[in-house]
């Protein structure tokens, strides 16, 4: 953990159970959620109804754990950061020995449990998702390097492989389709929410990309992963995932993200400071609708499809 101080303010409150379910990170968890459910039902076999949702159920318990581990890891920075300084733990209602207990019981319960209700592969899958997000990017990568949202970003790209896996307990190209969606359009969106926010980071110490490289260099870097993100998005359309319901959701919102991004790729920081950087939140607003509706098109497309109605066929 880094130097910055914050046990002053450790234990000034008495924790509820909304402190505790905040440690889970309940906002990214129903994102794992949604996508793995897109990568189980996507798959092309019919799982039992039960199964199903205690596979969801665990790794939505595994995502928590990870969410937990992360808060005991980065309590110190979040301590100093507007956005996270009234997390369960720099706000003084958890104690960082309690989430770190939470974190490890919840990530040996998901994976013991999704091993039993789906099978080995997707347990294991769930336990290097949890291992890679606590331990390489939380603790490595989120403060040595300004790639750190890049590499770091396959952690949230697993669960629609999680999910196909718990269906099918085999590998395939079309889950690592949706893996490619996820990893590819983390990068913009967490460096829009990066310039806006840059002052957080500086004050933090945490190495983004606007702190390592200044904005400049984040606005392009938006610019190009948009674009791959783009060919990436409506290509997938062409492919056993896809169909026409698909094609149409990805042609409409590449074409408003790449705008988007070509937005902000023309601003310099005083035109941007002088509307509050209004357009970077207007995108990073738009990046959390753009991955709904691409999931979402995709579930689509496959509950559709035992009808005769979904895909090309």
């Amino acid at each position: 953990m880094s130097d910055v101080s914050f046990d002053s303010k450790i234990g000034t409150g008495e924790a509820g159970f909304g402190d505790y379910f905040a440690l889970l990170k309940p906002r990214v968890m129903s994102l794992v959620v949604f996508t793995a459910l897109v990568g189980l039902l996507a798959a092309p076999v019919a799982v039992h109804p039960m199964i199903g949702f205690a596979a969801i159920l665990f790794i939505a318990v595994g995502a928590g754990a990870s969410g937990a581990l992360n808060m005991w890891w980065d309590a110190d920075i979040d301590a100093v950061m507007r956005r996270t300084a009234k997390r369960p733990i720099p706000s003084g209602k958890v104690e960082p020995g309690e989430a770190l207990a939470i974190g490890v019981a919840l990530s040996g319960m998901s994976v013991v449990m999704l091993a039993l209700a789906a099978n080995l592969l997707a347990a294991f899958l769930l336990a290097f998702t949890i291992v890679f997000y606590a331990v390489v990017y939380s603790m490595w990568l989120k403060r040595s390097t300004p790639q750190n949202i890049v590499i770091g970003g396959a952690a949230g790209a697993f669960p629609p492989v999680i999910g196909w896996v718990c269906a099918t307990g085999t590998m395939a190209v079309e889950p690592w389709l949706m893996f490619a969606l996820i990893f590819m359009w983390t990068p913009p969106h967490f460096w829009a929410l990066a310039l806006f926010m840059r002052s957080d980071y500086d004050d933090a110490g945490v190495p983004m990309l606007t702190v390592t490289h200044g904005r400049r260099t984040t606005r392009n870097h938006i610019l190009v992963y948009t674009a791959i993100l783009a060919v990436l998005a409506v290509g997938t359309a062409f492919t056993a995932i896809g169909g026409p319901i698909y094609l149409a959701v990805a042609v409409v919102m590449n074409a408003l993200f790449a705008l988007g991004a070509w937005r902000i790729w023309r601003r310099d920081e005083t035109m941007a400071e002088a509307d509050n950087f209004a357009v970077e939140k207007s995108f990073f607003k738009l990046s959390l609708l753009y991955l709904f509706l691409h999931f979402g098109a995709i579930l689509a497309e496959a509950l559709l499809r035992p009808w005769g109605l979904g895909g090309w066929a």
